[in-house]
């Protein structure tokens, strides 16, 4: 397997804004958020066939140190369908059991199971939810994979609201 240092950002294509959001914040100098992007690698073209775009998706995967997943009812009802693209990526990040901050796009501190897609909730998955804010999310980065990996939570989980306060928030 490939060296694991990258961001991999999973979303709904109906949220590919906040995406693009996050891209800003990593190149505005004022904001401390960064993170190296799984996205620019085994870049698919809009004629590329399904199964291309899941095997380049995997292989982006397979490079991914952590996932921030942008939780919303659209990731939710996509995650779950068991035929999109994010349902795909879903299930590769269980297979890679890679970490996952789910960044709660309507700005939520707490855990939203309408966010957070059924195969996560239903493996008892260690996730992370977070409001979208690039700091508590830069918090989450630097903080919460190496928790994630002693393996000893299982399910969703939240910051308190006093680890807001620590950061300002």
């Amino acid at each position: 397997m490939s060296y694991r240092n990258k961001t991999y950002v999973a979303f709904a294509s109906e949220d590919i804004h906040y995406y693009r959001m996050m891209e800003a914040w990593r190149e505005n100098d004022k904001i401390d958020f960064n993170f190296f992007d799984a996205h620019d690698l085994y870049i698919s073209r809009d004629t590329s066939k399904p199964e291309t775009i899941k095997r380049n998706l995997r292989e982006r995967l397979k490079n991914a140190k952590y996932v921030v997943l942008l939780g919303s009812s659209n990731a939710k009802k996509k995650g779950d369908n068991g035929t999109s693209f994010l349902a795909h990526e879903v299930s590769v990040i269980i297979e890679f059991n890679l970490p996952v901050i789910v960044a709660n796009l309507d700005g939520d501190r707490a855990i939203d199971q309408n966010f957070i897609p059924t195969p996560f909730l239903n493996a008892n998955y260690y996730t992370l939810s977070v409001s979208f804010q690039p700091k508590v999310i830069q918090y989450a980065l630097d903080e919460y994979t190496p928790v994630f990996a002693q393996k000893i939570k299982k399910g969703p989980h939240y910051y308190v609201p006093e680890t807001y306060k620590k950061l300002g928030l």
